[in-house]
């Protein structure tokens, strides 16, 4: 079926994942003149594709769309994973410096100590929503996701200029933006995606009352771990979607499927309940596997875990998009655990910050 296009602007990286052996709170050293140190031996962890709008263009190539992705990499980028997949890398610039880079530990509290290297991703300043208008005729609905701040706010602008549909999911970089930034950034967005743990820092940045950011907005997605995902709409009631249970493997991305989801769902024209359903059951997947895009959504598993977290009867609108003509009623749920499909701290793997 026809579905509209969605251009994924944000970052792409190499994630290196490491296991940490036990809790951090536990292996601490604190007994030093300067500060404190982690005692412990890590393996090296073998790089995985990852980056925010790589992520997110993965979900959605996953789910049938061919998404376009406009980003900023190093020459050690290797695009054709994504390119085989369908995502549209026409728009991809290659820079000098690396790829920028995620590396992360995550013990087995659900903690994580984490640090990001941007490297290439900096000259994303320079990119242009317009390269993706020149080669495609228009870029859709675009997502403005985590990246240099110069080309989130740019291409906020851009879209808002010339009419496009845009979608902005600001993440970690809610903390980078400064308070003009963040208010060029939202406003005007048709959705708002944020974590309930950024909903206080944009607000007192941006100086503006809930209510002020929700009238900016044409929908306010607010991710609540464990609780859900709260939609909001001007002059309707808040709707609650729950969250999907399966068991824990690797957080890091969930919120990039769960965005994918969304966005799918939308491209469909499907209404932004179902598209919350979709995401929360899209993160799920990515939550059971290790990396950031190595889930497999699986029409017939996918279904499944929509039936029984949703009912049967929510998975009706999805039929003709996932291809399956008959719905499971149940799917194993054998030492499974409710998985925040965005980040909220709780104890154990299913309650780790997402990160990426």
């Amino acid at each position: 079926m026809v579905s509209m296009r969605v251009t994924v602007t944000g970052s792409i990286a190499t994630d290196h994942l490491v296991a940490f052996p036990g809790v951090f709170s536990r292996r601490v050293l604190a007994d030093l003149p300067h500060g404190l140190a982690l005692d412990a031996v890590l393996r090296t962890p073998a790089p995985r594709p990852g980056g925010t709008g790589a992520n997110t263009a993965y979900g959605l190539a996953r789910l049938g769309l061919r998404p376009v992705l406009l980003g900023a990499v190093g020459p050690d980028f290797d695009g054709t994973g994504l390119g085989a997949l369908g995502v549209d890398t026409g728009s991809v610039r290659v820079c000098a410096e690396p790829t920028a880079r995620f590396l992360c530990a995550t013990d087995t509290g659900g903690n994580r100590v984490a640090a990001f290297r941007p490297g290439a991703m900096r000259a994303a300043r320079h990119l242009r929503l317009s390269a993706v208008a020149d080669r495609l005729g228009s870029p859709g609905l675009v997502l403005v996701a985590a990246d240099d701040p110069v080309a989130m706010v740019r291409h906020a602008e851009a879209c808002r200029l010339y009419g496009h549909p845009f979608a902005v999911a600001p993440s970690r970089q809610v903390g980078c933006l400064a308070g003009d930034e963040l208010r060029a950034l939202v406003g005007g967005a048709r959705v708002l995606f944020t974590s309930r743990h950024e909903v206080a820092l944009l607000l007192e940045k941006t100086g503006w009352s809930h209510r002020e950011v929700l009238r900016r907005v044409g929908t306010w997605v607010t991710t609540l771990g464990a609780d859900g995902v709260r939609l909001e709409v001007v002059g309707e009631r808040p709707v609650t979607v729950a969250a999907v249970e399966v068991v824990a493997v690797d957080p890091t991305g969930s919120g990039d499927a769960f965005r994918a989801g969304y966005l799918a769902a939308l491209g469909w024209g499907l209404d932004a309940v179902s598209a919350a359903r979709l995401g929360c059951a899209l993160a799920a997947l990515a939550v059971g596997s290790l990396g950031a895009q190595a889930y497999n959504p699986d029409p017939v598993r996918l279904t499944a875990l929509l039936a029984d977290a949703y009912g049967v009867e929510a998975c009706v609108p999805f039929g003709p998009h996932l291809g399956v003509p008959t719905v499971p009623l149940t799917v194993p749920r054998a030492a499974a655990s409710t998985v925040p499909p965005m980040g909220a701290r709780r104890s154990g793997a299913a309650g780790v910050p997402i990160a990426s």
